[in-house]
């Protein structure tokens, strides 16, 4: 695997995960999204990092709560509102 930006200790568990795109749920080296995208071509994003115990999202809302905030800043639409994208988070997590 290619070295990237930031130092990180190589997880097996990484290995074979599933990821989602656009809500399809795809293996770790198909997951890809557009170079035109404007998170790419304009740097533009939000994002949180999620803690996942005993297969629950820990503190899911006050996370979301942030994302939603953040993309409000900036004028960012996420595409899914609150319920749908903790469903798709739970559909991935299940999936894994």
């Amino acid at each position: 695997m290619a070295k990237g930006t930031h130092d990180s200790a190589p997880d097996p568990r990484n290995a074979h995960i599933l990821i989602s795109v656009n809500g399809e749920l795809k293996p770790r080296a198909e997951a890809v999204v557009s170079v035109f995208g404007s998170g790419f071509v304009l740097g533009e994003g939000v994002w949180e990092g999620l803690r996942v115990h005993k297969g629950r999202i820990a503190f899911l809302h006050r996370h979301l709560d942030r994302l939603y905030e953040g993309a409000k800043a900036i004028a960012m639409d996420i595409g899914l509102d609150r319920d749908a994208l903790t469903r798709r988070l739970y559909e991935t997590l299940d999936a894994n």
